[in-house]
């Protein structure tokens, strides 16, 4: 029997905090800040998109009520595009600078050309 082996994690672009649109799916349109990156398996989780229904029972001791909560699920990063601060769709590119301390790289918007790393 052969075993399949893992895929590579992807080389994503996206970082937690970065706003995003979504480009495909079901909430497409939607816009929304990043809240957790999964390299892994290549998806990301948006905030108020993908929102999905969970039933809970009660438990005591954690202090959790039951009932239906409604919280957000992971969608795929090739589902998303990043915002630049205008709010234009874009992808990432990087700028190599040398500097006196070493080479620094950062996160630029392919379609403006502005940094979207913050300082």
């Amino acid at each position: 029997m052969i075993k399949k082996k893992a895929a590579p994690p992807l080389n994503i672009k996206l970082r937690k905090n970065d706003q995003v649109v979504v480009i495909s799916g079901r909430d497409k349109g939607k816009k929304g800040r990043i809240i957790e990156v999964d390299r892994e398996r290549g998806r990301v989780v948006v905030e108020g998109v993908m929102l999905v229904k969970r039933h809970t029972k009660p438990n005591a001791q954690r202090q959790i009520k039951g009932g239906i909560a409604e919280r957000e699920a992971s969608i795929h990063v090739s589902n998303v595009m990043a915002l630049t601060s205008g709010g234009v769709p874009t992808r990432i590119g990087y700028k190599v600078e040398e500097t006196p301390a070493g080479v620094q790289r950062s996160r630029i918007a392919r379609k403006t050309g502005e940094t979207l790393d913050k300082k």
